[in-house]
């Protein structure tokens, strides 16, 4: 009878792995900061007092996944040096199911506003903070002060640079000398301020660009923002005076998070532009993230202006560039007109490891596009506005109406290097006929559907800390538009052969900042460029993308 228990016994413990496998959860999530900044390498504990404690990190987005969780009611704790640690408590877990729990992490300063008397207990966890945080702020309290030692991780970031090259983005691009700084103040615990701009240098007076910021946290998860941008460039034409073009823009922007499952950003700039007359134009955006499971993500995003690119893919050692912060103004009959658009999207991504595809369909309705042109041409015939500090300029296009779809595929190649293939299909404007003087041009102008197909390969160096992206994009045809200008996807790129490089100089430890060298260089080739005929008999350009090589230093503090 003993033997009989025994070999029943034995049957199911080998079974038990098995039946629970089959019968396994998931927790997965996300830590955060307060101010919603991903925390990569932060602990995370799935704990129960009767079954196994899972103990997992999160990856450079700040996620986190545990995986064959046998069914139970868990306790799931994260902490980060320099924060203090955040659990959540019963949280159940049922047979197949998948359970998402985002993690807000907060700083003491945080906790002293917000965070209820502690008791011995939590002690122990103070002590792990501070232990762990050696190569942080160390925090000391005396009495009821409390001290932060300066560190580089200060409550005030800024950065200072000075870039020089080829302005090639038609009127109201970067000049080709110019200084940009950025300014980010933490306040009141959970708000920053910041204040950006940009000093162009040309043969008119400077063309600036200012903006003051103000985000907040709130308890609930929501991330109010407020921010007034002021520009003002110089006239293109110095025999015209009082014609210099200011704009004004007021633009506010929320989040919200429902449940840990949908995530709502929204928002809107009212824009303001006095050239050669008045311009109004308001510029609703929204997003709205639906999480189907730890991996899976819909989303719809409706935009009414083109993404910054330079911003998007963190290139925001540049701040406040002309060209990709608009407004994209052009002159048609002597009218000052601002580019309007509306684009609706709804995407799918699933993540699988270190791959992630997604699949995408949009809709766009373009009026009064912007777009680049090359060479010297003048405002006499009142349908072109060029650029003072080079030859370019901007010229108003025929309204584009175009439906698409869009396929990305991404994998993580290793902890530094990401590479990148995307597939768009949709409709671009294109010339019909091929001997067309830059005075007709519009006229002329057609929508026909193209194939494009990008690569990139992104990364940084873990030993000399260099940032780089190479892309490459090609388009199946002539075109004087990007196939799905408003893509904003992790694949996005821009036209033909481009390179960005970051390289921190090596010998500026003693500053309590730290130097670095840009290059930043778009169709290095020159490809794309569409020929017309201008008003003088030269014959100018009409691009995607024109090239340019820009290079500069900058300095963060």
């Amino acid at each position: 009878m003993l033997r009989k228990l025994g070999y029943f016994a034995l049957a199911f413990g080998l079974t038990l792995p098995v039946w629970a496998a089959d019968n396994s959860g998931s927790i997965s999530g996300y830590v955060r900061s307060s101010a919603g900044v991903p925390q990569m390498g932060a602990m995370v504990e799935v704990m129960s007092s009767a079954l196994h404690t899972f103990r997992i990190f999160t990856d450079e987005n700040g996620f986190y996944s545990a995986r064959n969780v046998v069914p139970g009611t868990y306790t799931v704790k994260a902490s980060v040096p320099a924060f203090l640690p955040n659990s959540r408590e019963h949280v159940a877990l049922r047979a197949g199911n998948s359970v998402i729990v985002n993690m807000t992490m907060s700083t003491l300063f945080d906790a002293m506003n917000i965070a209820p008397m502690r008791g011995p207990a939590d002690e122990e966890d103070w002590k792990w903070v501070l232990r762990s945080a050696a190569n942080r702020p160390i925090l000391r309290a005396f009495g009821t002060n409390v001290k932060a030692e300066k560190d580089s991780e200060s409550d005030l970031k800024g950065t200072v640079s000075f870039l020089a090259g080829s302005p090639s983005d038609g009127y109201g691009s970067s000049s080709d000398v110019s200084t940009g700084f950025r300014l980010e103040k933490s306040v009141f615990s959970t708000g920053v301020v910041g204040l950006q701009g940009n000093l162009g240098y040309g043969n008119g007076s400077p063309a600036t660009v200012l903006r003051a910021s103000y985000g907040h946290k709130n308890l609930n998860g929501s991330g109010p923002e407020v921010a007034f941008t002021m520009r003002r460039l110089a006239s293109p034409d110095v025999s015209l005076r009082n014609a210099d073009l200011q704009a004004l823009a007021l633009s506010t922007s929320d989040s919200i998070t429902l449940g840990d499952i949908l995530e709502l950003k929204f928002g809107s700039e009212l824009q303001t532009v006095q050239f050669m007359g008045r311009v109004t134009a308001l510029r609703p955006f929204a997003t709205a993230d639906l999480h189907l499971s730890p991996d899976t993500l819909v989303e719809y995003r409706y935009a009414t202006d083109q993404p910054d690119s330079r911003i998007d893919r963190g290139f925001d050692s540049a701040p406040a560039d002309f060209s990709e912060s608009g407004p994209h103004v052009t002159l048609a009959g002597s009218r000052a007109s601002i580019e309007r658009a509306h684009h609706h999207e709804v995407s799918v991504s699933h993540k699988a490891g270190k791959n992630t595809l997604q699949m995408a369909v949009y809709s766009d309705h373009v009026v009064d596009p912007s777009l680049t042109g090359v060479g010297e041409v003048s405002m006499e015939n009142g349908n072109v506005l060029p650029d003072l500090y080079s030859g370019t300029f901007s010229y108003q296009g025929r309204d584009l109406d175009t439906h698409g779809v869009r396929i990305l595929a991404q994998r993580k190649l290793s902890s530094g290097m990401t590479a990148s293939v995307d597939y768009e299909y949709g409709g671009v404007l294109d010339l019909d006929n091929e001997q067309a003087t830059l005075q007709d041009a519009r006229d002329w102008m057609a929508i026909r559907n193209r194939h494009s197909i990008s690569g990139k390969l992104s990364g940084k160096s873990s030993r000399y800390k260099t940032q780089w992206i190479a892309s490459y994009r090609w388009t199946d045809g002539q075109a004087l538009t990007p196939v799905d200008m408003f893509n904003a996807s992790p694949g996005q790129s821009e036209p033909f052969l481009n390179f960005f490089l970051r390289q921190p100089i090596p010998g500026t430890g003693f500053l309590s900042g730290h130097m670095d060298a840009l290059i930043d260089v778009r169709n290095l080739l020159a490809q794309g460029y569409v020929p017309v005929l201008g008003q003088d008999g030269r014959t100018v350009y009409l691009v995607q993308s024109a090239r340019a090589v820009r290079g500069g230093l900058a300095f963060t503090f």
